[in-house]
Parts: C-alpha cells; sequence; structure tokens
C-alpha cells in the first residue's frame, strides 16, 4: 500500500545492510533499533508507540533468541515483524452480529474521514455475505448528506431510511431510533447509521453522538479515521473514545501518499481493534484488517494469503480448468487472454495486486510506472478483432492490423505490441504450468520464487557432469524425459518455495503425453 511506501523502504534499508553481517554486536543491534526509530517518527507514529516498540525490539534483539540463531540478521525481522502485529492488534477481530436481529452498527467520526463512503462499501460487503443491511441518514448537518448517502446505498444496492432532508433540518437522535423500527419491521438484519462530522471535535458534535448511541444501543461503534492525518489520529481517536467510545477501528483512505503512522498509533493508543481498511475510491475497496498480513506488507514481505482469496473470489474453477486444458493441448488463444483480463479486472487494481507479491518494493518504480488502463486498451484491441483472429494470431497481417487500429482507436504499434505480450504471456503460463518461474513483462522474475531449471554444471567427472537433453527417437518420450531433466535441474539451482523437485515421470505420464502428440 502507498501509505506504508517510505516506512517500507527505510526498514528493508536498515535491514539490507544487517544482513552482511554473521553475528550482531550490540553496537549492531543500538544501530540499527535507531534507525527504526527514526522510520517511525517520520512515518507520524505516536511518540509513547515509538518508545515502547522500540525498547521491545532492542530488549529482543539483544536476547538469546538472536544471539543462538543461525541467521541473526532474520531473526531481528521476524523480532520486528512479531512486535508490529502487536501494535497493529495482534489478532484479526471481525464484526460481532446480534443474537437477535437487527445488528446496529453506528458509524462516527471528523467530518471527510469517509464515514458515508464507507457505509456504502460496508453495506455493499455484508448484502455479498447475504445480509439485507439497511442505511440510515442521521448526518443532517453536512450540506447534501443525506443526498450522497441515498447516491452511495444505489450503488451498493441497498435500502436505506432517510425520512429528513438534512441540510440542518431534523432530529437524528429520532431518525436513529427511527431507522431501527423500520428494520425491525422491513426485516433487515444489519442497520448501519451515519452519524454527523465535524471538522474538528467539539461538545455538541461529542454529545449528539452519544445521544445516538444511548438512543439505540449498538451492537458495533466504529471509529472511522483517515490514514492520512498523522499525529493528530492519536488526539482525535482519544477524544472520540473518551465522548463516545467505540469497540473498533476503520482505516479510511490507505491508498493515500501520507506515511501512515494512523494505523500504528491508533489500535495501540486506544486498545480497540482495526477491523477494516478502505483501500480505494470504489464501493469494492473495503479488506478485512489483519495485523500480520499488514506487517508483512509493511516489511516487504508481501501479503499473498490477500492476494489468494481475492482470487479465490473473482476466479471461476471452471474456467480455471479450462484454462488448464488449453494450456495442456497448447490452444491457448486471444479469446482465453480476454477471458483472463477480464477475471484480473474482478480482481480490483492490477498495481495493487503485484504490490502484495514478496519483494515488490524492491521493484518499486517499475510498480508505479505500470499503468492499469493498460488492460483496458488490450480488451479495446482484442474486441475489436474477429473470432478467427482472436483464434489465430497468425491471420493478423498488415491490413487487418490497421483495421483493428482503427477499431480501437489505437496504433498499427500498439496491435503489434499486444500481439507480442500476448506471446509473452503464453509462453510464461507455459513456464508456470512446467513448474518454472514466471515474468512479469518488463519487471522481470516474478520476486520471492526461484530461476527458471537451468543445468547445474558442476566440475569434475562422469556424474560431476550435467546431463544434457534426451536424443530419445520417440518425441513423446524426448519431451517427458527433458521436462523431467528440467524439474530436475531446479532442484539442484534451489526452488523458490523449498518445495521438492517432481518424480521422474512413469509409464502412465509417457502414454499420456505421446496421446497429446498423436503418436501411436
Amino acid at each position: 500500500m502507498a501509505t506504508f511506501g517510505t516506512l517500507s523502504d527505510r526498514l528493508t534499508e536498515t535491514f539490507r545492510n544487517l544482513r552482511t553481517k554473521g553475528k550482531l554486536s550490540a553496537a549492531d543491534v543500538d544501530g540499527t533499533v535507531r534507525e527504526i526509530r527514526r522510520a517511525l517518527l517520520d512515518a507520524d507514529v505516536a511518540l509513547p508507540v515509538v518508545k515502547e516498540f522500540t525498547a521491545t525490539v532492542r530488549e529482543r534483539a539483544l536476547g538469546e533468541e538472536v544471539s543462538r540463531a543461525l541467521n541473526p540478521a532474520q531473526q531481528v525481522v521476524q523480532i520486528v515483524n512479531d512486535e508490529l502485529v502487536g501494535i497493529l492488534g495482534g489478532e484479526q477481530r471481525r464484526l460481532e452480529f446480534s443474537k437477535t436481529p437487527p445488528t446496529v452498527i453506528m458509524l462516527a467520526g471528523l467530518q471527510g474521514s469517509g464515514k458515508t463512503t464507507f457505509a456504502g462499501k460496508l453495506a455493499k460487503q455484508l448484502r455479498g455475505e447475504g445480509h439485507t443491511p439497511l442505511l440510515v441518514a442521521c448526518d443532517l448537518q453536512r450540506p447534501n448528506a443525506v443526498n450522497q448517502l441515498s447516491v452511495v446505498a444505489e450503488q451498493a444496492g441497498a435500502t436505506i431510511f432517510a425520512p429528513e432532508p438534512g441540510n440542518g433540518v431534523g432530529d437524528p437522535v429520532r431518525v436513529a431510533r427511527d431507522g431501527v423500527e423500520h428494520a425491525r419491521r422491513q426485516q433487515h438484519d444489519v442497520v448501519i447509521i451515519d452519524t454527523a462530522g465535524r471538522l474538528g471535535v467539539d461538545e455538541e458534535l461529542m454529545r449528539q453522538a452519544s445521544d445516538i448511541r444511548r438512543a439505540v444501543s449498538p451492537d458495533e461503534v466504529l471509529f472511522v479515521i483517515d490514514a492520512m492525518i498523522g499525529q493528530d489520529a492519536v488526539n482525535t481517536a482519544k477524544a472520540f473514545q473518551e465522548g463516545v467510545d467505540f469497540t473498533g477501528v476503520v482505516l479510511s483512505k490507505l491508498d493515500g501518499d501520507a506515511h501512515g503512522g494512523a494505523a500504528l498509533s491508533v489500535a495501540s493508543v486506544t486498545g480497540r481493534p482495526i477491523i477494516f481498511a478502505s483501500t480505494g475510491e470504489t464501493l469494492d475497496d473495503l479488506e478485512p484488517f489483519y495485523p500480520d498480513r499488514m506487517a508483512s506488507r509493511i516489511l516487504d514481505l508481501g501479503d499473498v494469503l490477500t492476494l489468494i482469496e481475492q482470487a479465490q473470489q473473482a476466479f471461476d474453477e471452471e474456467e480455471a480448468a479450462k484454462v488448464a486444458e488449453k494450456l495442456a493441448t497448447e490452444t491457448f488463444t486471444l479469446e482465453d487472454f480476454l477471458d483472463q483480463m477480464q477475471q484480473l479486472k474482478k480482481m480490483g487494481s492490477m498495481k495493487k495486486m503485484l504490490g502484495m507479491l514478496p519483494g515488490m518494493g524492491q521493484m518499486k518504480q517499475q510498480l508505479d510506472d505500470f499503468d492499469d488502463r493498460e488492460i483496458d486498451r488490450t480488451e479495446a484491441i482484442i474486441r475489436s478483432m474477429t473470432p478467427a483472429e482472436r483464434r489465430n494470431p497468425k491471420l493478423l497481417n498488415g491490413s487487418r492490423r490497421l483495421r483493428i487500429a482503427q477499431g480501437s482507436g489505437m496504433t498499427v504499434t500498439d496491435v503489434n505490441q499486444l500481439v507480442a505480450r500476448f506471446e509473452q504471456a503464453a509462453k510464461m503460463m507455459k513456464t508456470v504450468a512446467r513448474g518454472g518461474t514466471p515474468q512479469i513483462p518488463g519487471m522481470g522474475p516474478m520476486p520471492g520464487m526461484g530461476k527458471p531449471g537451468a543445468s547445474a554444471k558442476r566440475k569434475g567427472k562422469g556424474k560431476g557432469k550435467a546431463k544434457s537433453g534426451s536424443r530419445s527417437g520417440n518425441p513423446a518420450k524426448r519431451a517427458a524425459e527433458n521436462a523431467g531433466l528440467a524439474v530436475n535441474n531446479t532442484q539442484a539451482t534451489g526452488s523458490g518455495f523449498g518445495l521438492g523437485a517432481a518424480k521422474e515421470p512413469s509409464e502412465a505420464d509417457l502414454a499420456e503425453i505421446q496421446k497429446l502428440f498423436g503418436k501411436g
């Protein structure tokens, strides 16, 4: 996430300097802790949190767990990771639903923190989980707040209860109470109450929020805070905790370019868990907050679990099986390429997904240069092709490419580049299917994955020589033996995930490959 970009860079650089040392002295530890303290303070993390964090890291880093470790630098990274998880809240906390519906969720926070947008995001997510949320418009002060919530509710496909026009007209406490009763009558199982905010903390805001809380006895009070406000986050959170109290925190605008101190301070200072992270402008940009995954992102260790979950939600298993079959039979076409891009778009921003891979912090410039709109341009070009051209790109001569360029509003050069990228993608997917390392076009091998299998040359005689490819006269057997040789050589050079090599191809495997080649 962009919010932690600077902090992540500083911490990664600090740990990179440690890796050159086989043993850590007290001076090494002190120097590392000093750099961590500076990085956290520059990221606007609250001073009390920084002091406690660095003191704990120093104590553990000077202890036996590091001095006895085979790799002290990695052990220090692990300690920092553990402590980051701790200040971010420890374990993930989900929404708690009432045993007798409706579950009442009240939102609180300053004006501009993103409460109304979050209300829509939450409603859409709950609808996707089978709930029937009702949005209640209790922000009757801010101009057009009721209209904004109505628009958001429509986008989320949720029902809204808005009996008052707002703009200074209406009693928010009565609207909240009536909204809960309306939900009971209409059998909505969740009520989301959007309350008023102010540009700053004041008595009127706190009194109104406190009155609404007493009137509806909410099951959850979520404090929505702008992740970009830095040190002020702590003072604002404390004021709301004393004036209204809340059961959980929502970090909004976590895709911004601020230093991210709010996220690292608010849970530790208030003792209340962060439940959601709002990561973009669309209603789909809402994630459950996992302290361990966020710590991994900050330390550039990636967030593969979230990436997998998003892929599982977006990708159809039957479609995935069809693609796997096409790869095996070498009939992957531009139509399949288009389908894959459509499924990728369902997962959200490609740049955000790539940022979840381990080690992508080292490729920050390439990530910044990546344009998500490229997928839309690619889609336009492919849609301008005939079905025959999509199935067989070899048909694309000069006149056809000119027609496609004009039909998609692109240039012939763009069409040529797409065809070249498609060929790259097809090769990459086949490489993955064979156990090799996928390459990100223009960015090199995916981080955290071993290099493609290459023969490890060894000095010496006899068995020490690297094996060459099979020279069998049977093409099926030759292909299978070469595939097995590549897998074994990958094991020799080391697998990125620490997985062992595949077994030698069996007679049954050879028979299957024989069928693919069409040889009797």
